[in-house]
């Protein structure tokens, strides 16, 4: 599934579209600029949904205090079940770094997509 496919599958669903990046959000890419942004999303998606086992898996993803949270909420990309559900990767295995560039490019074109939208 590409990107955009896999944006266009998240638009259907609504509880992934009702994400919105907050004015504080916007605020805070304003400020850090959005590679810094991207730096945090490839350490949360390192520590918090990589690992085979993670044992508060299903609430290690906060719903707000940083867009890369928000965006992982937005694209079922919050835990290792609903990556399960979303995209056929499997829970209980490491995730590779290849698909680990993959969740974070997804994070990445939601937030900027929200960029572009009115606020």
């Amino acid at each position: 599934m590409t990107i955009a496919q896999a944006l266009e599958k998240l638009e259907r669903s609504p509880f992934r579209r009702r994400f919105r990046l907050s004015a504080a959000d916007r605020a805070y890419i304003r400020d850090k600029g959005l590679d810094t942004v991207e730096r945090h999303g490839a350490d949360f998606i390192r520590q918090r949904l990589a690992p085979a086992h993670i044992p508060n898996d299903g609430r290690q993803t906060p719903m707000q205090g940083h867009p890369i949270f928000v965006a992982q909420h937005a694209t079922a990309c919050c835990c290792r079940g609903c990556l399960e559900k979303w995209y056929g990767i499997p829970a209980g295995t490491e995730l590779t770094e290849e698909v680990q560039a993959g969740i974070l490019a997804l994070l990445m074109a939601w937030i900027r997509r929200q960029l572009t939208r009115e606020r």
